[in-house]
């Protein structure tokens, strides 16, 4: 599912920078080539069972991701249940204690590149 209003889309950081707040709010940064990184963060539904990953999509608006001073913009915010052996399935429902979590790691991650 695309996560909504979440305030992330468009805000643009420094590599470094964001790497480093990302971590901060639970994200790292899983793929990534020259002119785009994504950044997960693990969520698991104890009551379900079921693996979900909050994902960050970026794309560099100046540089590339090899030097720390690149700039990054936020193009979308995903939210996936994990399947095997490897993927993730937007459209399954999500959990309410899911979404509670993933909307704690937006608004400390906002906060962080806000600041």
């Amino acid at each position: 599912m695309i996560v909504e209003n979440t305030g992330l889309v468009g805000l643009r950081s420094e590599l470094q920078y964001l790497d480093e707040s990302a971590e901060k709010a639970g994200f790292i940064r899983w793929q990534w080539e020259y002119h785009r990184a994504t950044y997960d963060c693990k969520i698991e539904d104890h009551t379900g069972g079921g693996v979900y990953f909050l994902r960050i999509n970026t794309r560099t608006a100046r540089g590339k991701l090899e030097k720390p001073d690149a700039v990054l913009a936020i193009e979308a915010v995903y939210l996936g249940k994990a399947t095997f052996p490897h993927g993730l399935e937007y459209e399954s429902p999500v959990p309410k204690s899911v979404l509670d979590i993933a909307g704690e790691r937006i608004l400390a991650l906002r906060t962080l590149l806000e600041a």
